[in-house]
């Protein structure tokens, strides 16, 4: 080698021995706290397998204990920005999911979000648990100011309806819960003031390496760290879901920072909570209730899918980022939250365990980054052992810790932490996701670190930008996706659980219905809107639901332009309205729900290919109807009387198959009024008429 170069090659080599020697002491550091937490653990475990679950007295917790419990109010808080690609899904599949019926959802939105206002409104119309909170400025703010609207919102609706609600749980738009969750939370709210279930990631695929660090983190965070931090101080810090506060703890929030009871100066809104609920003598816990999941595993070398049964701890799910920069951006928020914004606010509180789980948290901002530069001086290590194998670059000084007593177990005690951590990620993620995901979490703990490096780069930069420059942080919103009807199971519920399970229909009422229904051979949907126990609006959202059809509203604008292209007659027998073409070119026709393949058959003959059927209201539909044929001059599906045929058939005046007989030969310009056409037909009296009118106005007038 050049003399030029022989010099500040072999300093360059020196330096980086002495970077080397610091980052592994650093490491060494790190790891004794890790060491700390794994062994607290474990030894937990094997004194509590040994006494507590082996006690003649030791009963655990069952689903049926859970469900013999009354069912005490709970509200539910999601906050929404940006999230209409998601919030509807989001809020059928909860509908659909929970095992509990006593609970209303609270959505946060913004006036300047209306496409996700839409969506939440549209929901609205189909659950009667659902109410939308706006945000009373434009977004996007943080998620702690959309929360603290919604608290008063909660507190609000409280007031009106003469009732408490004995917890508040917090949700976010791309969570999947299990059906068991709101039990969980009733069994316990009255014990504890904040009661925190585990977060996990939906398994993802081999390939999908960023994401998959998430599988790994949780699987192993909230399997371990949590319960021992539960253990050493009392304190359970809220993860963002899955959390419930007692109404109590919310009220204690809201009193000590003037009815604001999630700092909005914070990114981390709901991680010091639990420090602060502990500072007023309140008590949290984090329940790991194990639980039976169905889901699908994903073959590696086969497109076909798996269905298994596994059992984990009842928790929160969800997709989380599966893009790089997604990743770190989103860890960023939660370093910057966690690690600096909370150092500068709480500082160091609390009891010496409170400190030392502070510290815990707090170190990743120096971690992370020196775990890159581990990298960093092995590779030039590498590099060097190549060059001296190849002959170049052997010119340097003496080594500096060749024979050094202290380096040497350094290196060796970071060799064995190092094992242990290596070995505890592949058991925890495997007691999870399988032996598989297990294997491929070891790769994934590069893609970790990198990840956790650019996230902590930029949570320094934003704090440091924040405290030079007074740069306010927002929401840095992460993308949010929701599982598809292929990765989750499509819920094809009938009408009667549908509506069970949306609270639109009192329970006993359905019940009644469901046994008249056989003898008056009407569906259930039409039989309850003909007795006056449903609103059309819900039925056409549960029709749509059930059916997976497009949901419609009818304007007079489409019935004028488009309502000709089917024959009068052909739209009076099977209730349907032409909307015009789709973007696709098919045509299109309202209906009051699903037609038969035979009327579907007769409009295909006519309309040139099978129309595309979407749900609208029966009110709607009988007012389109009404302009097409001349008894009404304007729109108005406000005061449309329940169907005369349904109310007819539901009084038993007539019975079905008499009065279908009759409308296939139904001709409106020829034969006026249905009631008219009956009655020339011979299919009721006129006195069975009579009292079918006073029916319908009756139920009209209700």
């Amino acid at each position: 080698m050049s003399a030029l170069l022989l010099y500040p090659v072999a300093f360059y080599y020196v330096t980086l021995e002495w970077v080397a020697a610091i980052v592994a002491i650093l490491i060494m550091l790190s790891s004794i706290d890790d060491l700390f937490i794994d062994g607290y653990y474990w030894t937990r475990e094997v004194i509590r397998a040994l006494t507590i679950k082996r006690a003649p007295n030791y009963r655990p917790l069952t689903p049926q204990m859970l469900k013999e419990q009354p069912e005490k109010p709970i509200a539910i808080m999601v906050p929404a920005w940006m999230e209409a690609n998601v919030i509807a899904v989001m809020l059928d599949t909860m509908v659909g999911t929970l095992e509990y019926r006593n609970y209303q959802i609270f959505v946060g939105t913004y006036p300047n979000d209306q496409a996700t206002i839409d969506e939440v409104e549209r929901m609205k119309r189909r659950f009667k648990q659902l109410q939308r909170v706006e945000v009373p400025h434009p977004g996007p703010t943080c998620k702690a100011d959309c929360l603290n609207w919604v608290v008063q919102a909660i507190f609000l609706y409280e007031q009106r309806h003469d009732v408490e609600f004995a917890g508040v749980v917090l949700h976010d738009c791309e969570d999947v819960i299990h059906p068991l969750e709101l039990h969980l939370f009733n069994y316990l709210v009255h014990r504890k003031e904040l009661v925190q279930i585990p977060v996990m990631s939906l398994e993802r695929n081999w390939y999908e390496l960023v994401a998959g660090t998430y599988m790994d983190e949780f699987a192993e965070w909230h399997a371990k760290d949590l319960p021992v931090r539960e253990s050493l101080s009392g304190m359970v810090p809220s993860a963002g879901v899955g959390t419930c506060f007692s109404r109590k703890a919310l009220l204690a929030l809201c009193a000590e920072t003037q009815n604001q009871p999630f700092n909005t100066e914070s990114l981390t809104e709901d991680y010091d909570i639990g420090l602060r609920l502990t500072r007023q003598g309140m008590q949290s816990i984090f329940v790991r209730f194990p639980v039976q999941y169905r889901v699908i595993r994903k073959r590696w070398l086969t497109s076909k899918d798996t269905e298994a049964t596994i059992s984990m701890p009842l928790c929160v799910r969800e997709f989380f980022p599966d893009t790089f920069r997604a990743a770190y951006r989103q860890k960023a928020r939660w370093t910057l939250g966690i690690a600096l914004q909370s150092w500068v606010q709480l500082g160091w509180p609390g009891s010496f365990a409170t400190k030392y789980l502070l510290f815990r948290d707090r170190k990743s901002i120096v971690t992370s980054l020196v775990s890159i530069l581990a990298y960093f001086v092995l590779l030039n290590f590498l590099g060097f052992f190549i060059a001296s194998e190849l002959g170049y670059g052997m010119e340097r000084f003496p080594p500096l810790f060749t024979g050094n007593a202290f380096m040497s177990f350094v290196l060796f005690f970071n060799f064995i932490a190092l094992s242990l951590r290596v070995v505890q990620r592949v058991y925890f993620v495997g007691r999870s996701y399988g032996w598989q995901q297990g294997l491929l979490s070891l790769p994934r703990m590069v893609v970790a670190n990198a990840v956790n490096f650019m996230a902590a780069a930029r949570a320094w930069k934003l704090f440091i930008s924040s405290l030079l420059f007074g740069t306010r942080v927002t929401w840095d919103k992460t993308t949010h996706a929701f599982p598809t009807t292929e990765q989750l199971a499509k819920r094809r519920a009938r009408i009667g659980e549908l509506l069970r399970s949306w609270q639109a229909v009192d329970q006993d009422k359905l019940d009644r219905a469901l046994e008249e229904q056989p003898g008056v051979q009407l569906p259930l949907g039409r039989l309850l809107l003909a007795k006056g126990w449903l609103d059309d609006d819900t039925l056409a959202e549960a029709l749509a639901a059930q059916e997976d059809m497009p949901r419609v509203f009818l304007t007079p604008d489409e019935v004028k332009a488009h309502g000709s292209s089917i024959p009068l007659a052909l739209c009076v027998r099977h209730r349907c309205i032409a909307m015009g073409p789709d973007e696709a070119g098919a045509p299109r026709v309202a209906v009051g729900g699903p037609l038969s393949p035979a009327a579907e058959a007769e409009l295909a003959t006519v309309l040139g290919r099978a129309p595309v059927q979407c749900i609208a209201r029966e009110s709607e539909i009988a007012a389109a109807l009404r302009m097409l044929t001349g008894a009404a001059e304007t729109f108005s599906a406000q005061a449309a009387p329940p169907l005369l045929g349904d109310v007819l058939i539901e009084q038993g005046l007539v019975q079905r198959a008499a009065f279908e007989a009759a409308m296939l030969d139904y001709q409106p310009e020829r034969d006026g009024r249905i009631g008219e056409h009956l009655l020339h037909r011979g299919v009721v009296t006129p006195e069975a008429l009579r009292r079918g009118l006073e029916r319908q106005r009756a139920l009209v007038a209700a």
